[in-house]
């Protein structure tokens, strides 16, 4: 059984990490850097960062941040953020990323995902889906939960894993920031439906919430923001506790 990993995510605006309620009401929650440095230095498995204004704002993810984070660590290191070509994903490899994580480009270009998965292999190749329910459907939004799509969460998660993409960083708009816990019944229909890792994001405010996602949901990996930010779960407290409930992770 493969270890089930904790992410750290690092949300980047005007270079600093922000942390939201709902997708808004954006704060400061320190520099990206120094919390990487942190978050490896405690057993973080991974860590995500997402250059949030990115695509908003057609500018293209702080490279130099990127290279800066890479050196602090040494652990797997996934950036999105405005990634629409090979070439973006090229630098941000060639500058110490080791993943990529696509999103509004995805959709509007499904044909990336494959482009990305024979350039550089499925591995490299994260797709983040955010979606919320809309009259009982999930739905998934673009441009950092600005623009609503026609497409169905479940539909486009069964395309990309199709399409070549090596996991699914699913974030819940309806559950991100709110500490009330991961949209499990949607993660483990996700899971039935592919065979690809899942990313569990949106939710997280404490450690059972954690414990509930692994199992309830069968998400792959959990990943969270504020509740390591501000120091109210400690990772490797958090490793012992799911330990304790029979979930393999890695000390």
């Amino acid at each position: 059984m493969l270890a089930k990993r904790i992410i750290p995510c690092l949300d980047i605006k005007n270079g600093r990490t922000v942390k939201g309620v709902n997708f808004v009401d954006l704060r400061d929650a320190g520099d990206p850097v120094e919390l990487a440095e942190i978050y490896s230095a405690e057993g973080a498995d991974e860590l995500v960062f997402l250059d949030i204004s990115a695509t908003e704002e057609r500018r293209k993810t702080l490279v130099n941040m990127v290279r800066s984070v890479a050196e602090k660590i040494n652990i797997p290191f996934t950036v999105g953020g405005g990634i629409s070509s090979v070439e973006d994903v090229e630098i941000l490899l060639n500058n110490g990323a080791d993943k990529v994580s696509i999103n509004s480009s995805a959709v509007k270009n499904p044909q990336l995902i494959n482009e990305l998965a024979q350039k550089f292999g499925s591995q490299c190749v994260v797709v983040a889906i955010d979606a919320k329910q809309i009259n009982g459907q999930w739905i998934v939004h673009l441009v950092g939960g600005k623009v609503p799509t026609e497409l169905n969460l479940f539909d486009w998660a069964v395309e990309v894993a199709e399409r070549g993409a090596g996991e699914i960083l699913f974030t819940s708009m309806d559950n991100d920031g709110t500490k009330n816990g991961f949209a499990n019944e949607a993660l483990a229909k996700l899971s039935e439906l592919i065979n690809i890792p899942i990313i569990a994001s949106g939710g997280a405010g404490n450690v059972q919430h954690f414990v509930d996602t692994f199992k309830e949901g069968k998400a792959d990996a959990a990943l969270a923001a504020s509740v390591f930010h501000f120091k109210e779960i400690e990772i490797k407290t958090l490793k012992e506790e799911l330990r304790k409930n029979d979930i393999e992770v890695r000390l």
